[in-house]
């Protein structure tokens, strides 16, 4: 139970109302320089300026709650999220209210923990990120082994003794913190760089075991979908056993430790071996079956006497000839079946050539009989005017001017002298 401060301002005091604020600010400070507060967001609005305003509430009270750009948030901000909130109580006189400023948010209960973790893995894959349709197969043996997390944790050590016990490879480190605010970009930003540089052959994000508090950087959104989206296959060893964080459904194999991490990735140098020994066995096997079918077949072969068997050829080659002069015979037949009917066609087309020469010698008689010149050449002759129109009656006939004849035309302006 806090104790009631005593009261210092005098009854016959007389403040103004930006004094009284001011004076009232300077209390709530000085008695609240550092405030615990737990309770339910609501209200969460961003502003343009980067600040993020909202109301922390319970069932009895609701205080005003602010977060100035760039202060670390670890998770996102979501109504009804129970939190824990770090800060300083302060007034705004402008509005007469209190509020508090906050430089730390934690989520409250393991409880709100595991709600938020279960919306956002339905969230991811809904988006199809966690399909085994995405998975990439582990290297069998990679020479290269690119690790994200801290330089200075178990894990990082414990993967490198495993696989220095396994069967040793290169291995580059990827410094990234594996807690706090920062963290969930680090470790993002490692594996969008061995992405990028292509300089490994298997990537894994290790962290070692904690509380669900200090593992949530594994479930962040930019860490899933960067894991996700990697082109190089992905092993996460986050945490122990129990602990699934949501980079696991993201990642192309889930390994419980870091330790089973790189017992993953890598075999063993005597599993290595025995495997080699099986293989061995096998093409000895497989090569001592085929040598005794081979032996079995020479056995059964029958030497015969050359000249036998160049008679046996001639033999083969007169069998050979009679088929072939059979088939040639038999596509010739088939060809000239095949040609006959184009002989028809071709007096066809020499009937309907000589029908259309007679037509034609026809109508060239016809036109030579019909033209005038026949008639002209009978005596005849056709009286022009000027205009080298017939003339064909005398009465009202303009002056001549031409009279064509069989053999020629008779100018008879050349006559007159008219030209």
């Amino acid at each position: 139970m806090m104790q009631k401060p005593e009261p210092f301002v005098k009854p016959d005091m007389i403040f103004s109302v930006t004094d009284a604020a001011n004076l009232l600010k300077g209390v709530v400070e000085s008695a609240f320089p550092r405030i615990r507060v737990r309770g339910e967001l609501s209200q969460i609005t961003r502003a343009s300026s980067g600040h993020i305003y909202m109301t922390i509430k319970d069932a009895g009270a609701a205080i005003s709650l602010i977060i100035w750009r760039g202060t670390p948030i670890p998770f996102r901000l979501e109504d009804g999220l129970e939190v824990i909130v770090t800060g300083r109580l302060t007034t705004y006189p402008a509005r007469s209210n209190y509020q508090i400023v906050a430089s730390e948010i934690e989520m409250a209960g393991v409880g709100a923990l595991l709600k938020m973790l279960e919306e956002r893995k339905q969230k991811l894959a809904a988006e199809g990120l966690f399909d085994a349709a995405r998975k990439k197969p582990l290297p069998r043996l990679p020479r290269r082994v690119g690790v994200v997390t801290s330089p200075t944790g178990a894990a990082f050590q414990d993967i490198q003794n495993r696989l220095r016990e396994r069967f040793p490879v290169h291995v580059i480190l990827y410094p990234a913190t594996v807690q706090g605010p920062t963290a969930a970009a680090e470790v993002a930003a490692g594996i969008q760089y061995f992405n990028r540089m292509k300089n490994v052959d298997v990537i894994i994000v290790a962290r070692g075991g904690g509380a669900l508090e200090d593992l949530l950087p594994f479930s962040e959104e930019i860490v899933v979908r960067a894991a996700a989206a990697s082109e190089i296959p992905l092993i996460s060893g986050v945490g122990h056993e129990p602990d699934w964080m949501l980079i696991d459904f993201a990642a192309d194999f889930r390994a419980p430790t870091p330790t089973g991490a790189a017992e993953t990735v890598v075999p063993t140098k005597l599993s290595l071996i025995q495997d080699l020994d099986n293989l061995w066995h096998r093409l000895s096997g497989h090569f001592a079956t085929r040598l005794v079918n081979a032996q079995g077949r020479i056995a059964a072969i029958n030497i015969k006497n050359p000249h036998q068997f160049v008679m046996e050829q001639a033999q083969r080659l007169d069998d050979i000839g009679r088929t072939m002069s059979v088939i040639m015979t038999s596509r010739l037949n088939a060809i000239r079946a095949q040609m006959a009917p184009m002989m028809t066609f071709v007096n066809i087309l020499e009937n309907r050539m000589t029908m259309r020469r007679n037509a034609l010698n026809h109508l060239d008689q016809m036109l030579n009989s019909l033209s005038y010149k026949s008639v002209l050449a009978r005596g005849y002759a056709i009286v022009r005017d000027a205009d080298h129109q017939i003339i064909s009656r005398a009465t009202g006939a303009p002056r001549p001017t031409e009279i064509e004849f069989a053999d020629g035309v008779y100018d008879l302006r050349t006559i007159c002298g008219q030209k």
